[in-house]
């Protein structure tokens, strides 16, 4: 299964988050392949922890792959060469753990038939080997997913499942923005039909992650004022209603990720020791990632309403 992961602007969360669901992925058994297609800025390696990434990455990352300078993309092996404390012994039954990183050097580019075919090739390769492979795409209407667009639209591609993640923060401009960039007249969407998709195909596999929700029941919000919970929750309720009128309400929301210290001060791998022993992260994150892991491949969070 291809997971791409996309977002109109940047600072959603995107990155951290679905590095969070491709680990929960492998802690369940499946082999998993992490892509960072974020060309302009990517950050994966940071996230996993694996700072030879970096060092990989100047002249063998996807960039250089995609563009033709090398002939195979740089591996790296998770579990082997993060210097996380707690990946490094990995759980047994966990499925492998890979990351591709892009370059550090690298920038968007403008996609020929050559960098099409060796997206699309890579892929194919990469769905032969692994259960999961998460792309996670620059942020916008970027060069990444007008050809993440237009390699699925491929011949030999179509028989892949593929589904579409799309991430924003709750606001009211977030949520306008990821309306815009699926629905919009320039938006997934209508690129998708411009590149072949058909539409109804292309809408039932694309799914929502709202970021960093803040919970105004939750205990970190117990000690502000009446006049401020009551304002907290009456901007919740607005956005609820702002996100079914612009056709990213309830029914297309994949789940939420609550707003987490950790993700914000220091974006990484979420553990069950961050929750239970050090107790640094919330235990509501950790099972609200587990459960948006879980529901990549349950089917009836993708059957339409």
């Amino acid at each position: 299964m291809l997971v791409f992961a996309a977002s109109d602007k940047g600072g959603t969360g995107r990155s951290v988050t679905s590095a969070n669901l491709a680990y929960h992925r492998a802690l369940a058994g499946d082999d998993v392949c992490y892509l960072d297609f974020d060309f302009g800025s990517p950050t994966a390696a940071a996230v996993f922890d694996v700072p030879d990434a970096r060092r990989a990455a100047e002249d063998r990352g996807l960039h250089s792959y995609l563009t033709g300078e090398v002939g195979e993309p740089a591996r790296i092996d998770v579990w082997a060469e993060t210097e996380h404390p707690v990946l490094r012994n990995r759980p047994p039954g966990s499925g492998s753990l890979v990351l591709m990183p892009g370059d550090v050097s690298g920038g968007e580019f403008a996609i020929t038939d050559d960098t099409l075919r060796r997206c699309v090739d890579l892929l194919l390769r990469l769905n032969s080997e692994f259960d999961i492979i998460v792309i996670d795409l620059s942020a916008g209407r970027s060069y990444a997913v007008d050809m993440a667009l237009k390699a699925t639209a491929q011949r030999e591609l179509r028989g892949v499942l593929a589904r579409w993640l799309v991430f924003h923060r709750w606001t009211r401009q977030h949520v306008a923005a990821a309306a815009s960039l699926v629905h919009g007249k320039r938006g997934i969407v209508a690129g998708g039909v411009a590149r072949g998709h058909d539409e109804d195909a292309l809408r039932n596999v694309i799914r929502f992650v709202r970021a960093a929700v803040p919970d105004p029941e939750s205990a970190l919000w117990s000690q502000v004022s009446a006049t401020q919970s009551a304002w907290m929750r009456a901007c919740d309720r607005d956005l609820k209603q702002m996100s079914s009128t612009l056709g990213i309400g309830y029914t297309q929301v994949l789940g939420s990720v609550p707003l987490e210290p950790v993700l914000q001060w220091r974006e990484q791998l979420i553990t069950d020791e961050d929750v239970l022993d050090s107790q640094i992260a919330n235990r509501e994150t950790w099972e609200a990632l587990s459960e948006l892991a879980n529901r990549l491949t349950d089917d009836k969070y993708w059957e339409q309403p």
